[in-house]
């Protein structure tokens, strides 16, 4: 096995080059930067994106259920969970990218959260069969670029009733992410969009059903 000059094995070396962090923008984690695997089609929400998500959501997340629908690194759902959710679940397609988030879950002593492996939206029409399932109060779309997923994604999620419903003392959230160039895709009757902005690449907006 090869070594670099800095003693360290060519593989290890790689292995390292493959990894990135991201920081947790507030809350109990404020500060903390967790390891993440650089994978296809995976980018975190950055930084300032986060501060201002949040920023809207800063009456809303603690005691609220999350769910995370392309997690990857989990920034969306940690974010939350610093900021007092009562719970997160996590989709993940990645098997790697999914042992890395519970790996920091486990490093945070998250207990009230989970990551489930395997393809969203899948798991969407799984829950809509079962029908009963559990509900979020606050659900985050960040779906991978240029793949046509949001419409797709947004549909099933409404299909499957996995938004808590309008008898819950929370309201219903959708934050969706993509490309700056795209319009939003169509929601249900009801849902209006709260707020919304454009960085130089990325089109991000907080969703509200009006009651």
């Amino acid at each position: 096995m090869s070594k670099t000059k800095g003693g360290k094995t060519s593989e290890s070396k790689k292995r390292a080059e493959k990894q990135g962090s991201v920081r947790m923008i507030g809350g109990d984690w404020r500060g903390r930067k967790l390891p993440v695997l650089q994978s296809d089609g995976l980018r975190p929400t950055s930084d300032r994106v986060r501060e201002t998500l949040f920023n809207w959501l800063q009456f809303e997340v603690a005691g609220a259920k999350c769910l995370d629908v392309f997690a990857g690194s989990g920034a969306l759902g940690l974010e939350a969970l610093s900021r007092g959710a009562k719970t997160t679940t996590f989709l993940e397609l990645s098997v790697p990218v999914a042992k890395q988030l519970q790996n920091n879950l486990d490093l945070l002593n998250a207990t009230n959260a989970q990551v489930i492996q395997g393809d969203s939206l899948l798991w969407l029409d799984s829950t809509l069969k079962q029908g009963g399932g559990e509900n979020f109060d606050i659900v985050f779309v960040d779906p991978p670029f240029h793949q046509a997923l949001m419409q797709k994604t947004v549909d099933k999620l409404f299909a499957s009733e996995v938004l808590s419903n309008e008898s819950t003392e929370l309201p219903s959230w959708l934050y969706l992410e993509q490309e700056k160039e795209q319009p939003w895709p169509n929601l249900p009757e009801g849902w209006t969009c709260y707020r919304e902005k454009s960085t130089s690449q990325v089109r991000f907006g907080l969703f509200k059903r009006m009651a």
